[in-house]
């Protein structure tokens, strides 16, 4: 079986819309795209470049548009990303002119990749509402969360309606120079409940 991991860079209020570039989601009138530029600095590099190391992909539709404008002109800051093979989720879409690129429709389609297909672990990078659609319904193993000391109030979340009650386990963590915490959790059964101090 092959584990999904869900790559997040969020504020302290679960924000993840557009963290690259002002321009690169603006839907819902959103105006702080970019905002992780100010936290970028050599030991956030060093995390990202470890994490952008080749593994498959499994995008949300808008994500992949914006992936496939600007990934296969710029390979460089993300080597191998034009071969692996870009899974997308979409009801509309059916092809691409970026090499690699499998169309799903349904729910279904992502059960059957994750326990039936042979490959790397498959990375979810953006696609808000994907990652809601796999924690819903626990299909994520892994969350690699870039969490920053800020907060934007309005904007596309990581955490949203339709959560199903789980519990994850702290598998790596650091702190950059600019105060993100670097958190990576690993899915660990039910809840557990209990009084504190008994």
């Amino acid at each position: 079986m092959r584990k999904i991991i869900v790559l997040s860079m969020i504020t302290l209020d679960g924000v993840m819309q557009a963290p690259g570039a002002p321009k690169e989601d603006t839907s819902g009138g959103f105006e702080y795209g970019g905002w992780v530029a100010p936290y970028f600095d050599e030991v956030y590099g060093k995390v990202m470049e470890k994490q952008m190391k080749p593994a498959d992909l499994l995008l949300g539709r808008k994500t992949f548009e914006i992936f496939a404008h600007y990934w296969p002109k710029h390979e460089n800051g993300w080597p191998g990303i034009n071969d692996v093979t870009k899974y997308v989720m979409s009801k509309t879409m059916k092809k691409s002119d970026w090499k690699n690129s499998v169309f799903l429709k349904r729910l279904a389609d992502i059960e059957k990749l994750k326990k039936n297909s042979k490959g790397s672990d498959i990375q979810v990078h953006g696609s808000s509402e994907l990652i809601q659609l796999l924690l819903k319904n626990d299909l994520v193993d892994e969350l690699w969360l870039k969490i920053h000391p800020l907060t934007l109030g309005k904007g596309k979340k990581l955490f949203d309606n339709g959560m199903i009650p789980a519990a994850f386990t702290l598998i790596e963590s650091s702190i950059t120079p600019s105060g993100v915490i670097i958190a990576n959790y690993k899915r660990a059964g039910k809840v557990e409940t209990g009084t504190v101090g008994t």
